[in-house]
């Protein structure tokens, strides 16, 4: 039945029917047609995972993430579903692995004391902290700060969906939700989001040169960790440490612009 949905009308006259109706058998034929998007980006992911992950665990928790987009894309919108879905399906796969909850205390404690580092040393310098000014602040030498990143880089979760929070702790937007039609929300809440991207934007433009390709390179060419280190010629576990200290930049700089800093 669902196949014949895909044999019998176009994509875009599926899209308008299940706008108006939420037909579950639209839905269905969504999912089958869209699911090798999700192992795609499941591969992606479980390249830069602890072995202990699984792909098909990945796969189950992506799907989660294509149905919320199926339901939430406005094909109104001059954006290709394929590009919405893909940061859905991400988002919803490190929730999960968060929900789970199997990164050590010791390593989320560690790396929230090199965020509040960087918040307190940025704010401080008034521009963007090296790692050299980072580890003095924590009273560390080069070569502690060093291994301390690789040990967290190894072991967390950190993406570029936890960057975007709003002010009030309660709600968080990703990438994805910038793409949604803010009709529901209230003018306020409107204006903080567009600062935000703002904050972001600037954040994202001022982060070392390396640092911001390796965010380039994973999110937007969605290369793996080994393809990018292939790509700037340095190792993966490198390219893993400069991509978690970027988020840690950009999660530190939207704290300074909650606190009225920025």
């Amino acid at each position: 039945m669902t196949q014949s949905l895909l044999e019998h009308h176009s994509e875009e006259e599926l899209w308008a029917a299940y706008k108006q109706r939420k037909d579950p058998l639209i839905r269905e034929a969504f999912i089958k047609q869209y699911a090798p998007l999700v192992k795609y980006v499941a591969g992606k992911v479980v390249a830069n995972m602890p072995s202990s992950v699984e792909f098909d665990d990945l796969v189950g928790f992506g799907v989660f993430g294509l149905i919320d987009a199926i339901d939430k894309y406005d094909p109104d919108k001059n954006v290709k579903f394929k590009t919405y879905a893909v940061t859905r399906i991400r988002g919803a796969i490190y929730d999960e692995l968060r929900s789970i909850d199997w990164v050590p205390r010791s390593v989320r404690q560690k790396t929230r004391e090199i965020e509040e580092a960087i918040v307190q040393t940025e704010a401080k310098l008034g521009r963007p902290a090296t790692d050299q000014e980072i580890a003095e602040s924590l009273g560390l030498s080069d070569e502690e700060f060093s291994k301390t990143m690789l040990k967290i880089s190894s072991t967390s979760v950190l993406s570029l969906n936890d960057v975007w929070y709003t002010a009030d702790e309660t709600e968080h937007m990703t990438i994805g939700d910038s793409i949604e039609s803010p009709g529901s929300m209230s003018p306020d809440s409107i204006t903080e989001r567009e600062e935000i991207r703002r904050v972001i934007v600037e954040a994202i433009q001022e982060l070392p040169d390396k640092e911001k390709k390796v965010l380039v390179l994973y999110y937007y060419e969605e290369l793996t960790l080994k393809e990018i280190g292939k790509v700037l010629e340095v190792t993966e576990s490198r390219i893993s440490q400069l991509h978690t200290k970027a988020i840690l930049r950009l999660r530190a700089r939207l704290t300074h612009y909650r606190k009225g800093i920025v």
